[in-house]
């Protein structure tokens, strides 16, 4: 008996089909026979979940923006299956003991599959945390932004070196930051500006090992694009928001990279065929927080739940073509990361989100994160209305299963490091 089937789904090639699901994994697509649950999926378009390879999903003692729970509810309400932890946590994940701590806070919280990077830190070597499981290391901070210290060139320098002898991949953000406090989100976007990022691209691409592709953390302009060395990243609000959506001083704008102006925006999305992936950079912070001058305000916004929404929406506007929001949502982050991606195929997560394409207004009472806002409340997005992972239905019509998410370490990983 199969344990799961869902009829008559819209597969992306436009066929209409019935999804077999036993022990975890897709067994059939075609006609299927009974099965243990069974979902009528008419109408609704399934596409594999995504992957966001850059979350920073807060929790110990910063919990009151955020935990693992709350953070995964978001992720899978979306369409997201996969998180990847890219930790800026206090205290920094630089030791093995912390990496497992991590572990074990996500292991008892997750409700959606999960990874969590190493920590980078000047003199500290990666390999006891690629043993322990880091996925991947980073993101790395050539400038300094909410909750990570740059390192200077050569500290970079060496860090990449001892990463990719470990065969790991690295994660980058790359800014110049110029000296000054900002008070508007002109300034910020004038201290941290798109020709700093083009700077501080060229300047890392000098210290990059031979042989090594990194990837690049949240490129946001277009100008980025065309230098930046290894995989590309992009998030939501880059592509979606810009200085001139907020008022000058509104600090529920600030993050880091900076929101750029109308026209820099619009020049990135025109870039559409140039960007590799799409990550969400989900940092939230609570409104308290941010309800202070702009100058001490923390940079960081929350997306996780919006990012694949928001291109839904542009797919069915016509703006964007479906495969490509596949490729930069489900396969590429997961290629970059050296995993298997959701799909349809052997060997492939049995990981799918559903659409019936109706578009809707983000409404942030409606969303999940801990924080309770969003940048992109009364923008359209399309949400699905059920999620599958492993197999098994994680979330369906605002309701979740509650099962355990799963782990999923690096390739560096010693069995010796198993939690129990």
């Amino acid at each position: 008996m199969l344990d799961l089937v869902l009829r008559n789904a819209t597969l992306p090639d436009g066929r209409v089909a019935d999804l077999a699901f036993h022990e975890g994994a897709l067994v059939h697509i075609g006609s299927a026979g009974n099965a243990d649950e069974d979902i009528q999926c008419a109408g609704l378009l399934c596409i594999p979940a995504a992957t966001d390879m850059h979350v920073h999903m807060r929790g110990g003692t910063q919990s009151a923006k955020e935990d693992w729970r709350t953070g995964t509810m978001a992720a899978l309400a979306g369409g997201v299956t996969l998180v990847v932890d890219q930790p800026n946590t206090l205290p920094p994940l630089i030791s093995k003991d912390r990496y497992l701590d991590r572990i074990r806070e996500a292991q008892a919280g997750a409700l959606c599959s999960f990874a969590v990077n190493g920590g980078v830190s000047p003199g500290v070597d990666p390999k006891p945390l690629w043993a322990a499981g880091a996925l991947a290391f980073g993101e790395i901070f050539a400038a300094p932004s909410s909750y990570g210290d740059a390192l200077t060139l050569e500290e970079l320098r060496c860090a990449l070196r001892a990463i990719h002898s470990l065969g790991a991949l690295a994660t980058i953000h790359c800014e110049e930051v110029l000296p000054g406090s900002p008070d508007t989100l002109l300034d910020h976007h004038t201290i941290r500006s798109p020709e700093g990022e083009v700077r501080s691209l060229q300047q890392i691409g000098s210290v990059i090992p031979t042989g090594m592709r990194p990837h690049i953390c949240h490129i946001s302009s277009a100008q980025s694009l065309a230098v930046a060395p290894g995989s590309k990243e992009v998030t939501p609000h880059h592509l979606f928001l810009s200085i001139e959506h907020f008022e000058e001083d509104d600090t529920f704008g600030r993050v880091n990279p900076p929101l750029r102006p109308e026209s820099e925006r619009r020049a990135l999305f025109s870039s559409w065929d140039e960007i590799d992936l799409i990550a969400s950079d989900h940092a939230p912070h609570t409104k308290e927080e941010k309800l202070v001058m702009f100058s001490d305000a923390p940079s960081g916004l929350p997306g996780v739940e919006t990012m694949l929404p928001l291109l839904m929406n542009e797919v069915s506007k016509g703006t964007i073509t479906l495969s490509s929001v596949i490729e930069k949502t489900a396969i590429a982050p997961c290629r970059v990361l050296g995993i298997p991606p959701a799909g349809f195929g052997t060997g492939e997560r049995a990981d799918f989100a559903f659409y019936a394409m109706d578009p809707e207004m983000i409404d942030p009472t409606n969303l999940h994160s801990r924080c309770g806002w969003t940048p992109y409340e009364g923008m359209m997005g399309v949400f699905p209305s059920l999620v599958i992972s492993r197999g098994r239905v994680a979330y369906c019509d605002g309701e979740y299963s509650h099962e355990p998410g799963n782990w999923i370490p690096g390739r560096g990983y010693h069995p010796s490091e198993l939690i129990e």
